[in-house]
């Protein structure tokens, strides 16, 4: 079982998406998310497009990544450029490092539609990239480990 670790600032909307759509493709995959500087909640708009999707964000409280720095993981993957800058070195061991970069949508201003509208979007953008992600590294891997 491939172990997943998403990060980002406040584990309040794009890690949390991140984490929802990985489980959604792949319930087999263990897929944990947190920030740097977690939020006290998931952002409540994170929360409805996720579920429209059919996608829900299961776990609703925000972790912070130094709950899961020593653990091993196959892959960390920073979904903002902060949380990038600001990643602490993780003494467990990493296979891989990614780094998928999205805007914030909790920055959205507007009407709640508007609002919407741009956390629907940042889901789209985030489901897209981790269905390309689990189909590279997830579903080719275990392909080519059947063949040997």
């Amino acid at each position: 079982m491939k172990k997943i670790l998403i990060l980002c600032t406040g584990n309040s909307c794009r890690s949390k998406m991140a984490q929802a759509c990985l489980l959604h493709l792949d319930a087999e995959l263990c897929v944990r998310s947190a920030g740097t500087h977690p939020a006290h909640n998931t952002h409540p708009l994170a929360i409805e497009v996720m579920k429209e999707a059919g996608m829900p964000i299961s776990d609703l409280q925000p972790h912070d990544v130094k709950d899961f720095i020593n653990e091993e993981w196959d892959f960390v993957i920073t979904v903002c450029d902060h949380a990038r800058e600001t990643c602490p070195v993780f003494t467990g061991k990493v296979k891989h490092q990614l780094h998928l970069a999205y805007p914030d949508p909790a920055q959205a201003k507007g009407t709640k539609e508007e609002q919407l509208a741009v956390f629907r979007q940042t889901r789209d953008r985030i489901a897209l990239s981790f269905k390309e992600f689990h189909h590279r590294y997830i579903e080719e891997a275990h392909e080519y480990e059947e063949r040997l």
